[in-house]
């Protein structure tokens, strides 16, 4: 008798069922969740170094504002030219270059004898960073079949939480022991160590010699975006990706949530001082607990409960859609936060806000990959992020003038909660059934 007739159907069609495809893919994810992580600690490492960079350079609430965002001034200005670059070069040349550049970035602000140099160092770090998240839902899109998507999108989306969560204690710890300078300093050891380690392991999946035949056939066959050097070449029109409505909407609801993402990246723990008279050890400790909780919600909601429906039968579209809307709509809680008494009830709204933030944000990351033409992820991610940085700009700066004119976060946290409706009805009424855009003719 034929063996292969012996073998169970679901064995034959998914390679997986059988358990003989190996596990390159999750290194990967890995490896990109690690570079995240390391990112984050380059954001929260300013935000924790508040008070301390106040006695160095002399500065005000405003000017602390501008300096919050001065990394996204320069992030969300090559946020396109990235995404271009990402489809022409590709992953690997173009990660390796950004990751010298943040490097060097961590380092210059540990030197910085002054707010201007400080200032420069932000802006070279936002350069080079500004291709991380279109790079990953690149790779992401290459290395993952559709139906494994959600969670290996979730592991380095989770790591932006987990890095604020361990980030902020670690680095007040740092802080208070050492100086600033050296918990800027440590962020840049730190990057040198992913710069390694991406130069080492990083390859595509037609590059890597590691990959074996089972798994590149599953992956292949589950629906990963194929690599296309010619396609590369030029890729979708910028102005084309521009006026799908699809992206309008991803774009709008994206913005959002960075909005309210980074008004408490940025300002939580000065939030807890000053609302709640919490101390700068007690308030970096406090604050590890919403995004521990949004690290927990970002991976088991976001990314495994989506993908074990959707690998259960269950309709992709509609389980990505209650995901993403229904937890952006939970990041309604920040209002509550605007009129919390006590330190623990407003932990309690702001880790229900990034809980739900947190769950919806992979399911949006990985929607470019889903719906792009082929060989434009990079620039779909590239617009998306862009907008992000608008918000990731606006968010520190609004929010010093709020509370310096009304000496109070709730303003910031209303306006939070209102930008935030502005995105739901994006997702609801331009994003729509997430279909995939037509080639461009």
């Amino acid at each position: 008798m034929d063996r292969t007739l012996q073998i169970p159907l679901q064995q034959r069609l998914d390679p997986a069922a059988s358990g003989h495809v190996s596990r390159r893919r999750w290194g990967i994810a890995l490896l990109l969740g690690f570079g995240v992580l390391v990112n984050y600690f380059d954001r929260v490492n300013l935000s924790v170094s508040q008070d301390a960079l106040r006695s160095a350079f002399g500065i005000t609430t405003v000017t602390f504002g501008y300096l919050l965002s001065a990394y996204s001034w320069s992030y969300a200005l090559l946020q396109l030219p990235s995404g271009l670059l990402l489809d022409r070069f590709g992953v690997r040349v173009v990660g390796r270059v950004s990751t010298i550049l943040w490097s060097a970035a961590s380092f210059a602000a540990a030197l910085s004898s002054g707010i201007g140099g400080f200032f420069a160092a932000r802006l070279l770090l936002g350069v080079g960073e500004a291709p991380t998240f279109p790079a990953n839902a690149k790779a992401i899109g290459y290395w993952f079949p559709a139906q494994e998507r959600s969670l290996a999108t979730a592991i380095f989306d989770a790591a932006a939480k987990f890095a604020s969560a361990i980030g902020v204690p670690l680095i007040g710890i740092l802080l208070l022991h050492f100086g600033w300078r050296w918990s800027f300093a440590a962020t840049g050891f730190i990057s040198l160590l992913y710069f390694v380690l991406f130069y080492a392991f990083y390859r595509n999946p037609s590059e890597d010699k590691s990959l074996s035949a089972t798994e590149r056939e599953f992956i292949t066959r589950g629906g990963a975006q194929p690599e296309d050097q010619v396609k590369a070449a030029k890729g979708a029109p910028l102005g084309y990706l521009l006026r799908q409505p699809e992206v309008c909407g991803l774009a709008l609801g994206f913005a959002s949530y960075n909005y309210s993402f980074y008004l408490l990246l940025t300002w939580l723990p000065s939030y807890l001082s000053a609302t709640h008279h919490v101390d700068l050890l007690h308030s970096v400790l406090y604050t590890s607990a919403p995004w521990l909780f949004a690290t927990f919600t970002d991976l088991l909601v976001g990314g495994w409960l989506v993908d074990a429906l959707i690998q259960r039968g269950w309709k992709p579209i509609r389980v990505r859609q209650i995901v993403l809307i229904g937890g952006t709509t939970l990041g309604l809680g920040i209002f509550g936060a605007a009129s919390a008494h006590t330190p623990a009830t407003a932990l309690f709204w702001i880790s229900l806000s990034l809980g739900g933030l947190a769950a919806a944000a992979p399911v949006g990351w990985s929607i470019p990959s889903l719906i792009a033409p082929r060989e434009s992820v990079g620039t779909l991610g590239g617009i998306i992020n862009f907008c992000n940085q608008l918000s990731a700009i606006a968010a520190p700066i609004l929010t010093g003038y709020i509370v310096q004119a009304t000496h109070s976060f709730s303003g910031a946290f209303v306006a939070a909660a209102a930008f935030l409706l502005l995105g739901i009805a994006g997702y609801v009424f331009l994003l729509r059934e997430m279909e995939p855009i037509p080639e461009p003719a």
